[in-house]
């Protein structure tokens, strides 16, 4: 069989997330006739029917919910990759460093010194950091082990440290010297709070669903919710906030990431053994 074009799965991206082939045509820029006809084409050429169609519009069979799937990573992909390329061959860009922004200022500090001038620091939410990489937007991130997806990069290990609980400050477990991870999972007035997994969905519990670290620190400060999180990392920490250390919990690596093959990757190893 041969190859799929991106001008197919673009087609087909677009008649899938709108399921009515008038709107798709009109969000591509041309008429629905020839839209049609190519979606046709690539159901003949795969041998499977992609969509069920009706006066109403279109509906994904399983088989079209697959290359749904499949084709979007493609098309990521392709965007990456041409980012990348036009990144690499333009001497003057500066170097791209994507990082949570809660991350170390001490930390940042120290890499920005040892990598090469200049740099541009491309601040994110929690757990953005491999998307960032991957679409090419950035060339190496700060990381976390065991946290973070890194699935596919290649990494430089920078230090590991234990990890601290943030509590409000008028809470009873401010004042502790040391807590452990059964006694802040068994708070009743402050369930941990909840952050969305890779596909968007959260993991089930009591604690509040939150997406960014300013909602999560209003919440700390509110007395709503408690997290746990590497002891670096609390750069964001208010005053109506209290770290306590968490004694049982698994030691955290921050580290750095790119992409395997990346032209940064030399420069990025001398910077990690430079500054830690």
């Amino acid at each position: 069989m041969d190859d799929l074009e991106t001008r197919e799965l673009r087609y087909f991206v677009a008649v899938a997330e709108e399921l009515h082939f008038g709107r798709a045509a009109e969000r591509l820029g041309i008429a629905q006739p020839p839209l049609s006809r190519a979606i046709t084409q690539l159901e003949r050429r795969l041998g499977v029917r992609l969509l069920d169609r009706d006066r109403r519009g279109a509906a994904l069979t399983d088989a079209g919910r697959v290359l749904l799937r499949e084709a979007r990573t493609a098309l990521d992909a392709v965007s990456a990759a041409v980012r990348r390329t036009r990144r690499a061959g333009d001497p003057e860009r500066p170097l791209v460093l994507v990082t949570k922004a809660g991350a170390s200022h001490e930390l940042l500090r120290a890499l920005l010194d040892a990598l090469a001038d200049p740099v541009e620091v491309l601040l994110c939410e929690v757990g953005e950091q491999a998307h960032r990489l991957r679409d090419g937007q950035a060339d190496v991130a700060l990381m976390h082990r065991p946290f973070d997806d890194l699935a596919g990069f290649d990494t430089a290990d920078l230090h590991t440290e234990s990890q601290v609980a943030i509590v409000p400050a008028a809470h009873p477990l401010a004042a502790r010297e040391s807590v452990t991870l059964a006694e802040v999972s068994a708070v009743p007035d402050l369930p941990i709070a909840r952050w969305p997994r890779l596909d968007g969905t959260y993991p089930d519990g009591p604690g509040p669903e939150v997406r960014t670290q300013s909602q999560l620190a209003q919440l700390v400060a509110l007395g709503r919710t408690l997290l746990v999180i590497p002891a670096s990392s609390r750069a964001w920490q208010w005053p109506e906030h209290v770290a306590v250390p968490v004694v049982d919990a698994p030691e955290v690596t921050t580290l750095l990431a790119w992409p395997p093959g990346s032209p940064v990757a030399s420069l990025v190893r001398s910077a990690a053994k430079l500054s830690f």
